[in-house]
């Protein structure tokens, strides 16, 4: 019998992109959910993301959150320290983000979600970390297949976002276990970004782990681009809507 965990991070305020991820999974059911991060900014309907996690919580996914951690972006509308940013467009759309958010949103990502970035928890008897970006930096430095940032032999499996990158992979420590070949192997998963992929892929992306085979399923899945792109107003700069067009 196997038991999935649903993967999802970076959803950036996308509702069509955050729904056709819903509806693709609606007939499944989770085990737990895994939330990485950066819920909120770049698109435009960040409070109707929040309220759609709300009303999750309270019927389909009520008891099922295992992971609910802040990302950078929840983490700049609460600290308002903008500096991290590598453009003025990204603290326009930063500071833009901020204003629209209502009380219950703000309350939501100060109460609900973990504001540490980073969570250690157990699924089984397996040892899991989540961080929305790496052990080198827990909002800002991605975990990379070629660059891991950090030291996880502890751990048997790793889950991160940031990078809007999908990927799935291995990493073997050396340990002195001769059963084991003295290897101990930790899977690193990042589902990619919901609402904003740049992997050259414009769909929604999002991941599903089923135990106790461990097998990963990174998904795919189309949505109404256009309709998210037409929310932006004339003050946002049109990057942050034509990136949508080609995933990038």
């Amino acid at each position: 019998m196997e038991n999935k965990y649903l993967i999802l991070s970076d959803i950036h305020g996308n509702v069509s992109a955050f729904d056709a991820v819903l509806k693709e999974c609606r007939n499944e059911c989770f085990a737990g959910v895994i939330l990485l991060g950066d819920c909120i900014d770049y698109g435009m309907r960040s409070n109707e993301i929040i309220q759609k996690l709300i009303k999750l919580e309270e019927t389909n996914w009520k008891d099922r959150y295992m992971v609910n951690i802040w990302g950078n972006h929840e983490k700049l509308v609460i600290d308002k320290d903008l500096d991290r940013l590598s453009s003025e467009r990204g603290r326009a759309m930063a500071r833009y983000t901020a204003r629209q958010l209502m009380t219950q949103s703000m309350d939501y990502i100060r109460t609900e979600m973990n504001q540490n970035g980073i969570q250690e928890f157990k699924i089984g008897s397996l040892q899991c970390l989540a961080v929305h970006g790496s052990l080198e930096d827990y909002y800002w430095k991605s975990i990379e297949p070629g660059n891991l940032r950090g030291e996880y032999s502890s751990y048997d499996m790793v889950f991160s976002g940031h990078s809007h990158y999908s990927h799935c992979f291995t990493c073997f420590y050396p340990i002195n276990y001769p059963e084991m070949r003295n290897k101990k192997a930790v899977t690193f998963i990042n589902p990619g970004s919901v609402g904003q992929p740049r992997n050259q892929n414009p769909c929604a992306q999002y991941a599903v782990l089923s135990l106790p085979s461990r097998r990963v399923d990174l998904r795919a899945v189309k949505y109404d681009v256009a309709c998210e792109q037409n929310l932006f107003p004339d003050e946002i700069d049109v990057f942050y809507k034509t990136r949508l067009t080609r995933g990038v």
